[in-house]
């Protein structure tokens, strides 16, 4: 797996200061994407061991509440079997800490469902350690800068946790709009 960057200390993407993980390869290209450039597969730098210790190391801060993957895609299928042994590690590691991940890929339609493109082995593994998801492809005509993580009106922020409790998808309760 390529990731195309690495942000130590970002606002932006999920509730706190948290560390951030760009990874390459999009089959989506979503029209107007603010990354088209992490659409390649091998853009930026393999993801390896010394990654994994410099995201760690950023983690054990006090102040860093948590670790967002987004991309590029994370759950493109050659992208999965790193990120689950990945992620699985972190929360190991970081039970107190949050993992948010943004897809363009629909949890019901596409992450849950049998034999859709984006479905391995693996995507369960990575989505029992996921607090929140923000999911769905970003649409131009639906653009909406005012919207809290998220950058169109068909996106959902996914409690889940709640999620997994109840069985059916339940919105993040602290979303603002």
């Amino acid at each position: 797996m390529y990731y195309g960057e690495l942000k130590k200390c970002d606002i932006a993407n999920g509730i706190g200061v948290r560390v951030t993980l760009f990874v390459s390869g999009c089959t989506n290209h979503c029209p107007g994407c603010f990354q088209p450039q992490t659409w390649d597969f091998r853009y930026g730098q393999p993801f390896t061991a010394d990654t994994e210790r410099e995201i760690f190391q950023e983690l054990e801060l006090s102040y860093i509440d948590g670790l967002t993957v987004l991309g590029g895609e994370p759950f493109e299928p050659v992208n999965q079997q790193v990120l689950a042994y990945f992620l699985e590690r972190v929360k190991q590691r970081y039970p107190h800490k949050t993992i948010w991940c943004f897809s363009g890929f629909r949890l019901d339609d596409e992450l849950l469902r049998e034999g859709s493109y984006p479905r391995t082995a693996d995507t369960d593994r990575m989505l029992s350690c996921i607090d929140v998801l923000v999911d769905g492809r970003f649409m131009e005509d639906q653009k909406d800068i005012s919207l809290q993580f998220r950058g169109s009106r068909n996106q959902r922020v996914i409690d889940m946790n709640k999620t997994r409790e109840t069985g059916s998808i339940v919105i993040w309760d602290q979303l603002r709009r």
